[in-house]
């Protein structure tokens, strides 16, 4: 198989480089995947240069989001020979890899490899922060922030499944488009000091019922409450780990609620099956699409150190998404 491996940790995303390598062989309870999309995070950025939370021992394949085909099966397997479906598993920058079955999940019909590539993350994210964690309700305002990002633009779709009403926000005019493309009711620029009180002039004085923060705006998000809100820590991707002044939290009566999606499958396993059965159900009603960026193709695992190299600078929306191409994979495409 091609692959990107890593014998050594790298400084840079572009430093990637592709190998010929065997091709994986699973467990007696695997997947065998051939690999048709490969989606790209944060964190694998942060993997290739060493300084996540979970590395591989060296050498090892990067990536972990993907879409393919079923190329083998445990026995007694839920997806045959020839099955679609998406997931993660580690080694997801390459033409295969090995997946075991609660990592699985089948293509939506109608939706093709690459959108279903960016959904195994992002949407159950989502959907256990705003359905499970703070119970959104009909008619409750939302404040998404980063709402072009992958999980925003998955929060935004499902908020309004829920009958909410959502303010998200943003950093440039095209972004704040996409979010509104997606369903917002109104955006709002967070670089600008002033948003908050765009926010409150939006919801009419009351400010919003629940925050979405996967950016780590919390401290300032709290000015934007309503009595009784619930504000939602998804995540940092701003960098910064919040330290903030309790005294709004007690006087708006706020409900600080973290989501921490990746410990379900440990803790509350039984809340996974949940979380995607309502996934899939919007995804069948037509209330959730594919969040994948569409501004620059990438094709090909050589592009996959381009495609983080945007990601990184934010150059992108929603999910980035590479394409496995013909010159990776010969004609195992064309087999399948």
């Amino acid at each position: 198989m091609k692959a990107l491996n890593l014998s050594t940790l790298l400084p840079s995303p572009q430093a990637l480089t592709v190998a010929t390598l065997p091709s994986p062989t699973p467990s007696s309870t695997q997947y065998l995947i051939s690999i048709r999309a490969s989606a790209c995070n944060f964190f694998d950025l942060l993997q290739i240069r060493g300084k996540y939370q979970h590395q591989p021992t060296l050498p090892w394949v990067a990536g972990s989001e993907f879409s393919g085909v079923v190329l083998s099966c445990p026995p007694g397997g839920k997806y045959p020979v020839g099955s679609r479906v998406f997931g993660a598993s580690q080694g997801a920058f390459a033409t295969r890899v090995c997946a075991d079955e609660a990592a699985l999940r089948p293509v939506p019909d109608g939706w093709g490899f690459k959108d279903a590539a960016g959904l195994f993350v992002t949407a159950p994210t989502s959907y256990a922060a705003l359905v499970t964690r703070a119970q959104v309700r009909a008619g409750e305002w939302v404040l998404v922030h980063a709402g072009a990002g992958g999980v925003g633009l998955a929060a935004i779709q499902i908020a309004k499944a829920l009958g909410a009403r959502v303010v998200a926000s943003a950093s440039t005019v095209e972004k704040r488009d996409v979010c509104t493309r997606f369903g917002a009711d109104a955006t709002v620029d967070y670089s600008d000091d002033g948003w908050v009180k765009v926010v409150m002039a939006i919801t009419g004085g009351k400010g919003v019922d629940v925050v979405y923060d996967p950016v780590g705006l919390v401290e300032k998000s709290l000015s934007a409450c309503n009595w009784n809100a619930r504000v939602l820590v998804v995540g940092f991707a701003g960098g910064k780990i919040e330290n903030m002044r309790t005294n709004r939290v007690l006087l708006k009566n706020v409900s600080i609620v973290g989501i921490h999606w990746g410990m379900y499958a440990k803790k509350e396993p039984e809340t996974v099956q949940t979380t995607w059965d309502g996934i899939f159900k919007l995804v069948k009603e037509g209330k959730f699409k594919g969040t994948v960026f569409d501004g620059e193709p990438f094709k090909g695992l050589k592009e996959v150190g381009r495609a983080l190299e945007w990601l990184e600078g934010r150059k992108t929306w929603g999910k980035v998404v590479v394409e496995i191409d013909d010159e990776d994979v010969g004609g195992e495409k064309a087999r399948l």
